[in-house]
């Protein structure tokens, strides 16, 4: 019980039930969609540019508390991010919630929340599913 306990944190249920920037943007610059068949989890993530920058960032879609709040965190720090920052964050994301690795210093509590995810195997799918989707779309972008 203790596992699930950590699983649902504050900061998982707080940005599930409010999600930030959670709303349709059709006419944004970029849409990056995340889906995953097996369980179902769909999002599509909305991005304008300004420049080099990402200016505007939004969601949009359905999935469960942890593929959805994890989804609203990784919206609320593309804003003012280079491509280049935004791929230094997913590295730093996928620290947290990849069993080989752990963070050098563990000290962003967003990204802990999902930390349990590792106890949890059929669970981290669900936390690194739309990060995994905006390190490829970021890659796609390079090249």
């Amino acid at each position: 019980m203790e596992k699930i306990s950590k699983l649902y944190q504050k900061v998982i249920l707080q940005h599930n039930e409010s999600p930030v920037n959670f709303e349709k943007h059709e006419s944004a610059d970029f849409v990056v969609e995340a889906y995953n068949p097996l369980c179902g989890d769909q999002f599509k993530i909305y991005l304008d540019m300004g420049g080099e920058k990402i200016a505007r960032a939004a969601f949009f879609g359905y999935g469960c508390a942890i593929s959805k709040a994890s989804t609203s965190v990784l919206v609320s720090r593309l804003e003012g991010l280079s491509l280049a920052e935004v791929g230094q964050l997913c590295e730093q994301f996928f620290t947290y919630v990849t069993p080989e690795k752990s963070p050098e210093k563990p000290h962003d509590a967003d990204f802990r929340a999902f930390e349990a995810a590792k106890q949890f195997p059929g669970r981290l799918k669900c936390a690194a599913l739309s990060w995994e989707e905006i390190k490829n779309f970021v890659q796609d972008k390079k090249h």
